[in-house]
């Protein structure tokens, strides 16, 4: 049985940060894009998703209703909180979790993120695959889309796509450790 793919699908400043400081993404609505950039086709893709508590949190304040009501959705976080309506918060071990995750039946999981979510799935080499979304902002200062501390990981490029100003690459990771 082939595995469910762990994916990282996310927008970045081409200075590499995610957000400000302030957790602020004004910089990433500047952009003059094309549609939805590509989300609704990779939405389709993925029937789970996993995040942060902080990914979640923010997530949750920005909208009324939580946008991922149709998948399965996974919160991890070092509380010992464990109930939200659409999504069930973990604070197990996230190399234990994602990779049952990946064994069980079903369509690709979204890694949302959470730059410690995020860091953790590249230490223990759970990500399959990025698609990373990048806007012509150079932001100076802000939260990394990768933070320091993890081995070297390889990626092989399999697909560029303009919408716009933004330009979206689709990597795949060579697994070999």
């Amino acid at each position: 049985m082939d595995n469910r793919k762990l994916i990282l699908f996310i927008a970045t400043s081409l200075d590499g940060y995610i957000a400000t400081k302030e957790e602020k993404l004004d910089w990433l609505f500047e952009v003059d894009g094309e549609g939805d950039n590509g989300f609704a086709r990779f939405y389709e893709t993925v029937d789970t998703v996993v995040m942060g508590r902080r990914t979640f949190d923010w997530v949750n304040q920005e909208v009324v209703d939580y946008p991922y009501q149709d998948k399965s959705s996974y919160v991890f976080t070092r509380s010992n909180e464990r109930s939200h309506e659409h999504a069930v918060f973990l604070n197990d071990h996230v190399g234990t979790v994602m990779r049952d995750l990946k064994q069980q039946k079903g369509k690709s999981i979204w890694l949302i993120g959470g730059g410690e979510l995020l860091y953790t799935c590249l230490k223990e080499r759970l990500v399959d695959e990025v698609i990373l979304t990048v806007a012509p902002k150079l932001i100076g200062k802000g939260i990394p889309l990768f933070r320091e501390g993890f081995d070297q990981i390889d990626l092989t490029l399999k697909h560029v796509h303009t919408f716009n100003q933004f330009v979206e690459l689709h990597y795949v990771v060579d697994q070999k450790a």
